[in-house]
């Protein structure tokens, strides 16, 4: 560690992480918070806190990133600032090119949201399978199970689930879907080790369109970036099953909606599962009323011990690279101009 212990300033009070743990952080850096709620307070009070107090040397987010975005106002942290750390798994949001130019590196949360967001992921699959949404409306509507489409249901028992994106949330969501009896195939960047192949009873499939052909319900898992925009658009759609069921706590843009829209209409995809959608929060109102979509607003990774374990998973990147010269969970490392 340096003389001079490394500046810390954390976007907003990190409300879950606890008090000794920040005590017990605040022995090795200079922590303090940005009080400020939304992005025009930051964009103000950010260039008076480095003026009153000094350069920053890391700069954390916690969660809940849309009062802030545009994150255009990253500017005071130059040219001190070594690390920034996100709460979020994902990191649409966030321009990592500017930061590698300018020396920053940048790490998201890997484990800390994962197991919370696969249980989204498992409960829309239920959901879908069993047609919960149109139950409820039945039965509060006075109707019981009268409804259209409630009887039979969808087994999950002895059907496939396709995985795309086989990373942390992924292994989550394939280990959950075990117990009910779901087969497991998955498609990723890389194939994974033969050894997690068996822990998770998951076969690779090494193109999309082969796991889409394959699976009675499709689950979207992977980060969004320049590759995955409109991963699924109609081709992907017209090769996956008829009546399939489609899931997506990934993010909205890795779907073409117009595309996902046909594939509704016409039964392709019988029914969809999302907590995410395009232009959040104001998205297409054309899927509140699709008796074929269930819907959550984008609450995958929002549960109290997800919130405590991803502020912590910042602090401990923070930690790490001032200790070790190495972050835990860096996106951008091998892109950072020194």
């Amino acid at each position: 560690m340096p003389e001079r212990k490394p500046h810390v300033v954390c976007l907003g009070t990190p409300k879950y992480a606890g008090k000794e743990y920040l005590d017990d952080f605040s022995r090795d850096f200079e922590f303090e918070v940005l009080d400020a709620n939304d992005r025009e307070q930051a964009t103000s009070k950010l260039p008076k806190l480095v003026e009153r107090n000094g350069p920053i040397d890391a700069f954390i987010i916690r969660m809940g990133t849309p009062p802030y975005e545009p994150f255009d106002f990253f500017g005071p942290l130059v040219p001190s600032c070594q690390i920034v750390t996100s709460a979020s798994a994902g990191y649409n949001e966030f321009d990592i090119d500017w930061m590698s130019k300018n020396g920053i590196i940048f790490c998201n949360s890997i484990d800390a949201v994962a197991e919370a967001t696969a249980d989204m992921a498992m409960f829309l699959t239920l959901a879908t399978l069993r047609n919960t949404s149109n139950a409820e409306k039945s039965v509060k509507a006075g109707k019981w199970k009268s409804a259209a489409g409630l009887v039979p249901a969808r087994d999950p028992a002895g059907l496939t689930l396709g995985i795309v994106g086989m990373g942390a949330i992924g292994k989550y969501l394939a280990k959950k879907a075990a117990v009910f009896n779901l087969k497991i195939k998955y498609y990723n960047r890389r194939q994974l080790p033969k050894e997690d192949e068996t822990k998770y009873n998951a076969t690779y499939c090494s193109s999309l369109h082969e796991l889409l052909s394959n699976s009675d319900i499709v689950s979207m898992n992977c980060p969004l970036n320049a590759k995955t925009t409109n991963l699924i658009s109609t081709s992907e759609f017209a090769t996956m099953r008829d009546d399939a069921f489609f899931i997506n706590t990934a993010r909205g843009a890795i779907v073409d909606e117009a595309a996902l829209k046909e594939a509704l209409k016409s039964g392709k995809v019988a029914r969809a599962g999302l907590d995410v959608l395009c232009n959040e929060p104001n998205v297409d109102p054309w899927f509140f009323e699709q008796e074929n979509v269930v819907l959550q607003p984008h609450l995958g990774g929002l549960t109290d011990i997800a919130f405590q374990k991803a502020e912590r998973e910042c602090f401990e990147n923070v930690r790490s690279f001032f200790q070790t010269g190495k972050a835990n969970s860096p996106v951008n490392v091998d892109q950072v101009v020194r």
